[in-house]
């Protein structure tokens, strides 16, 4: 003895709770400005700035270090300064030769 398929969709129509259920999921899911595909969406969105946050505190402790080392080792500034910003004494020529790499 099967059910008509019209009869369980007769009975789906009038049972008022179940239509509202069902619209209120998918409201819930799609429609909302708080919906599933937005909470998604920004959780990834919040891991990333996460990752991208560890990265940039990684970084400037890294600097920190760096930066102490130069306030303190004369020798080291000076090293930094002729390779990171081409300086050079009086009576110096620097020859900077740049690779395919470089480009």
């Amino acid at each position: 003895m099967e059910i008509p398929l019209h009869k369980v969709f007769q009975s789906f129509i009038k049972n008022k709770y179940l239509i509202t259920a069902v619209v209120f999921f998918i409201w819930i899911a799609v429609l909302d400005s708080y919906s599933w595909y937005d909470r998604i969406r920004l959780e990834k969105n919040l891991n990333n700035l996460k990752a991208e946050k560890s990265f940039l505190e990684k970084k400037i402790k890294q600097d920190s270090v760096n930066l102490h080392d130069l306030k303190t080792n004369k020798s080291n500034l000076e090293k930094f300064a002729r390779e990171k910003y081409l300086m050079k004494k009086d009576n110096e020529d620097i020859f900077v030769i740049v690779t395919e790499e470089d480009k």
